[in-house]
């Protein structure tokens, strides 16, 4: 059984209805690429919510210790709800991406 991949080498879901938002360069409906960036020099490199200094990490951190999206977003009002989304939808693709690499080996 061969893998589709997608034009990034990405292994593409067994769904077609995922398949058709990997081809689209979609995620759950959004493309998180607009909002999670990446920059030399500010934190690490690591993923950011559109350039400020809050990072992707921290996020799913703040929601596996328990805090509500409420909370966070009460926390940090300069997110939105649309960020905490792409935040999972960065996190769902790049497991999506590991799975299928290891998947391929």
């Amino acid at each position: 059984m061969t893998t589709e991949r997608t034009a990034r080498g990405h292994a593409l879901a067994a769904s077609p209805r995922l398949d058709r938002r990997h081809r689209r360069g979609h995620c759950c409906g959004m493309d998180y690429r607009d909002i999670i960036t990446i920059e030399p020099g500010k934190r690490s490199a690591k993923p950011t919510i559109r350039g400020l200094r809050i990072t992707v990490q921290d996020v799913l951190d703040y929601l596996a210790s328990g805090m509500s999206a409420e909370e966070i977003l009460s926390d940090f009002p300069e997110l939105t709800a649309e960020d905490l989304r792409a935040c999972l939808a960065d996190a769902a693709d790049r497991e999506r991406r590991l799975f299928g690499t290891q998947a391929a080996e």
